[in-house]
C-alpha cells in the first residue's frame, strides 16, 4: 500500500443493498488504511452511525456531505441534472477540492452522467470507458470497457486500445503492456463487423508506453493473461464477461489467488478519479473500490494517463470520434 493521505467520496446510498453494505465496505477501508480519510456522502443518520461504529480517536478522520436522494438502479442518469443526489454531491466534492476521488455501487449510467458534468471529458473522448482489472493467472489484465459504453464501434474500441494501455502502465507499471481485441477467434477476420474494422486500425496506431497490439484474442485469455495485458471490447460484451467471470470463480470456490474479484472499475477520460463498484457489491466489495480510488490518486493515476494520451494524440492523432462503422 501507497502511503500518503487521500480523502475518499463514498456514495451512501450507491448499490442494490446500500446503505447496509456501503457502510461495512467503508469500515473495512478505514481499518485497513491508516492514511485514509471519508468523506460519507447521504443521509446524515446513517453517516452518524457508521461514525459511532469508530474508536473516538478516529472519527476525526471521518466527515459528512449530508444529502438525502439517490438515483435509483433503473433510473433516467438523466435525472441528475435536476436533482441534487449522492453521487452528484460526491462529484461536486472533489470538484470543490473536499475529496480526492469518488467511490459508488450505484446506477452505472447516473454515475458516469454525474462524473462527465462534473469532471468533463477529456479532449478527444466522446464517451468514457470502465476498466476492471482481473486476476489472470499470468498477471493482471485490464479489460475494459466493461459498461461506460455500449456501443461497439471501430473508433470507440480502437481508442480502448489506447486507454488501456495507458492505465496498464500507470496503474500496474508495466513498459510495453501487449494489447488484445476481444473476438471468436484470433484469426484475422474474425469476429463482427466492428470487430473486423477495428483490428487494422488498432494494428496501425501507435500506443502508449511502447505497448504493442498482438491481434485478436478470445474470452479464455482474459482469464489465461499469456497472450495479453490489456484486452479491449465494448461495454455490453465486457459487462457481460465479466459478470460471467464473477460466477465461475464462484463455481470454484473463488478468483486465483493472485487477487479477487474485480467488483470495483476505474473510470477513464474524465478529468477525475472515480471508482465504479458492482451494484450487488458486498462490504468486501465496497472496500476494494475504495483501496482502488485511494490507488489512484497516489499515483496520480488519472492525471498521468491523461498525459501519456496528450503526448501520442499530439503525434498520433487518433480519438474516439475519426473511424466510424
Amino acid at each position: 500500500m501507497e502511503p500518503g493521505t487521500v480523502r475518499i467520496a463514498v456514495d451512501l446510498l450507491g448499490g442494490d443493498d446500500a446503505p447496509a453494505v456501503v457502510v461495512d465496505g467503508a469500515l473495512r477501508a478505514f481499518g485497513a488504511d491508516p492514511d485514509l480519510r471519508l468523506l460519507l456522502v447521504g443521509p446524515a443518520e446513517v453517516a452518524d452511525g457508521l461514525i459511532a461504529m469508530l474508536r473516538p480517536a478516529d472519527r476525526d478522520r471521518v466527515a459528512v456531505r449530508p444529502v438525502r436522494e439517490a438515483v435509483a438502479m433503473t433510473g433516467e442518469p438523466a435525472a441528475l441534472v435536476r436533482s441534487d443526489s449522492t453521487i452528484r454531491a460526491a462529484v461536486a466534492a472533489v470538484t470543490e477540492g473536499a475529496a480526492d476521488a469518488v467511490v459508488s455501487a450505484g446506477s452505472t449510467g447516473a454515475t458516469v452522467t454525474a462524473a462527465v458534468l462534473g469532471f468533463g471529458r477529456w479532449s478527444g473522448v466522446r464517451r468514457p470507458a470502465l476498466v476492471a482489472t482481473l486476476p489472470a493467472l499470468a498477471g493482471p489484465v485490464a479489460l475494459l470497457d466493461v459498461g461506460g459504453s455500449l456501443e461497439a464501434r471501430p473508433a470507440t474500441l480502437a481508442w480502448h486500445a489506447v486507454l488501456g494501455a495507458a492505465f496498464a502502465a500507470v496503474a500496474y507499471g508495466m513498459s510495453e503492456p501487449r494489447v488484445g481485441l476481444l473476438s471468436i477467434g484470433t484469426e484475422p477476420g474474425k469476429g463482427d463487423r466492428a470487430r473486423r474494422a477495428a483490428d487494422p486500425v488498432i494494428a496501425d496506431q501507435a500506443l502508449p508506453a511502447a505497448g504493442r497490439y498482438v491481434g485478436l484474442v478470445e474470452g479464455y485469455d482474459v482469464t489465461l493473461g499469456a497472450r495479453a495485458d490489456v484486452v479491449v471490447t465494448d461495454g455490453f460484451t465486457g459487462n457481460v464477461l465479466l459478470k460471467g467471470i464473477e460466477g465461475a470463480y464462484a463455481m470454484a470456490g473463488g478468483p486465483p489467488a493472485s487477487g479477487g474479484a474485480p467488483r470495483a472499475a476505474a473510470l477513464l477520460g474524465v478529468a477525475g478519479a472515480v471508482v465504479v463498484c458492482h451494484g450487488a457489491a458486498r462490504g468486501e466489495d465496497v472496500a476494494s473500490g475504495i483501496a482502488l480510488a485511494a490507488h489512484l490518486h497516489r499515483r496520480r493515476a488519472i492525471a498521468a494517463v491523461s498525459t501519456l494520451l496528450a503526448e501520442l494524440t499530439g503525434a498520433n492523432r487518433i480519438t474516439d470520434t475519426e473511424v466510424t462503422a
